[in-house]
């Protein structure tokens, strides 16, 4: 006879072997996909769905849900059977369509928080960071709104990261701010199973995770056998119980468990066998048959998940009405998709003499009354001075005050860039900061935003050769290229204070797609002719002669101011010279034809002229003679000699353009 906790335990051991093995005919069905984490880890994933992740599959969005982030992507299998089990409107054809074309169950976990994917992820150590992130706005959010005994926001953020995530540096440096932050509601699931695509951790992982993470500032609690589920209930418990510390929970798992292959490195990425398939769900008294759903599992996670959740919603509902009338427009902006700031009233103080860095610029812009505004939040990777991020007042992020507008990441490029994404995807309207040069460190989660179709800022200062003494190593040459190409991303490279404040209208009046603004750390004149209302159109006229022009210059940044000179030194030698500013390359790519030709008749003559890579400009440009560009690295020495080097300098771009013109 079976008693209660015998029933108990037969119960939730079939909800696990209906998940593991939907996932394995996903996968299989699929021909492609990882079969390993999913029969190792989803004793993990069950027992934080059905004990612990507060959710609403009626209402999916709900602000105080917790976030789980699958850091370890490739386990999406995984994923989406534990969300079709739970309840979520995915069907078996759903999960049929697995890796397949316009599937909502794609190869890798894709953004979409109403079928309960809270982050794009797959890229190891990404998701870990942005979770970083969530936990950072949920620390910021809970500190704002909570008072008294009011707790309307107290959300956890649970990730489930692999061998290969921790690997990843991203990891570490996103695991060390969050232990210096003490983000103590971030809860970090480590599948740990000893074996990676090439083979044993062994070879290339020998660290100790548990003293890492403890130096770093962290709780950590290890489950010897990640087949019991109960050590793992206790230990998730015993996390959420942390008041000052971040917790990793190291998972013992066995890769493929049940498969001929377990706990090798064969089970990693590549289907199984029928035959092993067979054998596996004999092993867990599954029916053979491909997509075979128990009814009565479903009906019992569901019913563990709803009894254990039946509130959420209406107690957060509760808790907003008893918010004032301000609090709940505060709110209610990171609980909506609208993310537009009007800054058109900005009022600018332009210096008296009229010269002013674009990185000075864009300081006053983050620090206008109309930006004083809490979800406007973000810092530098240990660059702030230089980069002039610091909004003024604004207190800064720490354990002390997670009310703080200030982040300092440290130098930590990657893990800020992942940070604000997952600050984005709590409602924030974020900002992160280095040298453009640096952007290289950040690009995978720069590319992540894209995906997620996100508006963080990246502010990129130091934007040209002109950086000087500090040499190539700080002198950017091919990132201007290398940020406009990755689809959906907004790159402005404005030429003074003026089309700063185009750019970040632009910028501010947007849902969505992440902007980069590259910005001179120079001095520059403050230009008469410059438009901050035509930096949408991405390019325009900024000079025109009186007379029918014989050649246009095209550039943006300092090179434009460049350009004007050579312009105006030209004209008594009888070259009738156009300058076009182009603060951002592709939003004037795709603008109407009338509007390019207008701009750029085809009859005359173009030269472009920007001291970076020269495929930037091939969309414009077709005879490679008539782009002054730069496809070789910086030197270091005085701004003016390393211009001259290289041909930036007025005199020698006046004697290139001329004979060029002749």
């Amino acid at each position: 006879m079976l008693t209660d906790k015998t029933l108990k335990e037969t119960n939730e051991k079939r909800i696990i072997d209906s998940i593991s093995t939907l996932a394995i005919d996903m996968i299989d069905n699929a021909q492609s996909g990882h079969p390993g984490i999913a029969l190792g880890a989803a004793p993990i994933i069950y027992t934080l769905y059905a004990k612990h992740l507060r959710f609403d599959v009626d209402s999916p969005t709900c602000f105080n849900r917790d976030r789980f982030i699958l850091s370890a992507g490739h386990a999406s299998a995984l994923l989406y059977a534990t969300l079709f089990m739970a309840g979520f409107p995915y069907t078996l054809d759903d999960l049929k369509a697995f890796r397949q074309i316009d599937s909502i169950t794609p190869g890798h976990p894709e953004l979409n928080p109403k079928l309960g994917v809270e982050a794009t992820t797959g890229p190891l150590g990404q998701g870990f960071a942005m979770a970083v992130g969530m936990a950072m706005a949920e620390a910021n959010l809970r500190s704002r709104f909570n008072k008294g005994k009011k707790e309307i926001i107290d959300f956890n953020t649970y990730v489930l990261c692999s061998d290969g995530d921790l690997m990843e540096g991203i990891s570490y440096e996103a695991a060390s701010l969050a232990g210096t932050l003490k983000l103590n509601k971030l809860i970090v699931l480590y599948d740990s199973n000893s074996v990676c695509l090439d083979g044993k951790t062994s070879d290339t992982f020998t660290e100790n995770i548990a003293m890492r993470f403890v130096s770093l500032g962290w709780n950590v609690i290890t489950v010897d056998d990640g087949e019991v589920y109960e050590l793992i209930n206790k230990a998730i418990e015993e996390a959420k119980s942390s008041t000052d510390k971040p917790t990793l929970i190291e998972v013992k798992t066995t890769i493929g468990k049940n498969s001929f292959l377990e706990g090798t490195n064969k089970v990693h990425g590549s289907p199984l066998t029928k035959e092993d398939i067979t054998n596996i769900k004999e092993k867990l008294n599954i029916r053979d048959i491909p997509f075979t759903v128990s009814q009565s599992a479903m009906e019992d996670f569901q019913a563990l998940i709803k009894e254990r959740c039946h509130n959420l919603v209406s107690d957060f509902e509760k808790n907003f009405k008893e918010l004032s009338e301000t609090e709940q427009e505060e709110l209610s902006y990171f609980m909506n998709n609208d993310k537009k700031i009007d800054i058109k009233e900005l009022i600018y103080n332009p210096p008296e003499d009229k010269w002013e860095s674009p990185r000075e610029t864009s300081h006053k812009i983050l620090n206008s009354n109309v930006l004083k505004i809490p979800y406007v939040i973000g810092g530098s990777a240990d660059l702030a001075s230089s980069n002039r991020t610091c909004i003024e007042d604004g207190g800064n992020f720490s354990s002390n005050d997670y009310l703080g507008r200030n982040i300092f990441y440290g130098v930590r490029e990657h893990a800020m860039g992942a940070i604000t994404n997952g600050l984005a995807l709590c409602g924030f309207r974020p900002f992160a900061s280095t040298f453009l040069s640096f952007s290289d460190y950040l690009r995978p989660a720069l590319r992540m935003s894209a995906l997620m179709n996100l508006a963080p800022i990246y502010i990129f200062t130091h934007d040209s050769i002109s950086v000087g003494e500090d040499g190539p190593t700080h002198q950017p040459v091919e990132q201007l290229l290398s940020l406009r190409s990755i689809p959906n991303m907004d790159v402005f490279r404005p030429a003074d204070a003026n089309e700063v404040i185009g750019a970040y209208r632009v910028i501010f009046s947007k849902n969505s797609n992440p902007s980069v603004i590259a910005l001179s750390r120079n001095k520059l004149p403050i230009l008469e002719l410059t438009k901050a209302n035509e930096v949408e159109r991405g390019g325009y006229i900024l000079y025109d002669p009186e007379k029918k022009a014989n050649g246009i210059l095209i550039s943006s940044g300092e090179e434009v101011h460049s350009a004007l000179e050579v312009a105006y030194r030209l004209k008594p030698k009888g070259f009738e010279i156009r300058v076009v500013s182009m603060p951002n390359l592709e939003r004037f790519l795709a603008q109407s034809p009338e509007y390019i030709e207008e701009v750029l008749p085809v009859e005359i003559r173009k030269i472009a002229i920007e001291a970076g890579s020269s495929y930037s400009f091939s969309k414009l440009i077709f005879n490679d003679k008539y782009l002054i560009t730069l496809d070789k690295f910086g030197a270091s020495g005085k701004k003016e000699d390393v211009y001259k080097k290289f041909g930036f300098d007025i005199d020698s771009l006046e004697e290139k353009i001329e004979n060029l013109l002749k």
